[in-house]
C-alpha cells in the first residue's frame, strides 16, 4: 500500500489578515471621507439642475422665437407653451413642432415652466420658481427667468 501524503497544515501568520480594530479604522475614515464629501455633491447636483433649467429656459426662447417668425406673435398665455409642441387653434401659419418632446416644457423638478404674455418687461415672461416651487429662495431654491 502507498502511504498518501499529508495534506499540509497551512499556518497564518500574524500579519497575513486585518484585524477588527483596523476594519474599524478603514470604516471610520471612510465615514469621515463621505461626512464631508456629501454635501458638496449634492450642492452640485442641485446646482446641474438649475443649470439645465437654464439651458431648457434657453431652448425655448428659440422655440418662441420660431412660433413667432410663423405667426408674427408670441403665444398668448391661455395658449402656453403647449402652442409650440401644438397648432393652437384659428393658428394659421403654425409650421411646428417647435420642441421636439413634451417634457422640454417641464422644468427639472418636474413642474411646468411659468410663461406669461405679455411680460413685466417684453413680450412674456418665462421662469421657474426653482427646487422650492415658491417664489423667492436662494441656492437651487431661487427663481430662475428669461
Amino acid at each position: 500500500m502507498q502511504k498518501h501524503p499529508k495534506p499540509a497544515v497551512q499556518r497564518r501568520s500574524g500579519e497575513a489578515g486585518l484585524t477588527l480594530l483596523e476594519m474599524m479604522i478603514v470604516l471610520a475614515i471612510i465615514a469621515l471621507v463621505a461626512g464631508l464629501a456629501g454635501p458638496r455633491l449634492i450642492d452640485n447636483f442641485g446646482r446641474a439642475k438649475s443649470k439645465a433649467a437654464g439651458i431648457q429656459m434657453t431652448n425655448l426662447k428659440s422655440a418662441l422665437q420660431l412660433f413667432y417668425i410663423d405667426e408674427g406673435r408670441y403665444p398668448t398665455e391661455a395658449e402656453g407653451l403647449s402652442a409650440l409642441l401644438e397648432a393652437p387653434p384659428a393658428v394659421t401659419g403654425w409650421d411646428g413642432p417647435y420642441l421636439d418632446a413634451p417634457d422640454a416644457i417641464i422644468d427639472p423638478w418636474q413642474r411646468p415652466y411659468i410663461y406669461r404674455a405679455p411680460g413685466a418687461n417684453g413680450p412674456y415672461d418665462l421662469s421657474t420658481y426653482g427646487r422650492d416651487g415658491v417664489g423667492g429662495g436662494t441656492r437651487e431654491d431661487s427663481d430662475i427667468s428669461l
